[in-house]
């Protein structure tokens, strides 16, 4: 579970440190996609354009790497 301790009265902060940590574990994305039922081939599809992409991410996280070395 998250938590994020408010230190002097200072809530919005304490409400940005919030959302950073749940952006970084994945639960404001896993929230959306459950806001709504989605068809099993939408999520195939989805699923499958996520892939694309970080296979296409890795491949020029790759040449970047190769480039400098």
């Amino acid at each position: 579970m998250v938590q994020v301790i408010v230190k002097g009265n200072n809530v919005e902060r304490a409400i940005r440190q919030l959302k950073k940590k749940l952006m970084k574990e994945g639960i404001l994305r896993e929230i959306r996609l459950r806001e709504a039922y989605e068809k099993p081939t939408l999520k195939r599809q989805r699923k499958h354009k996520e892939s694309l992409r970080r296979v296409a991410k890795d491949k020029r996280m790759k040449r970047l790497r190769d480039r400098r070395s």
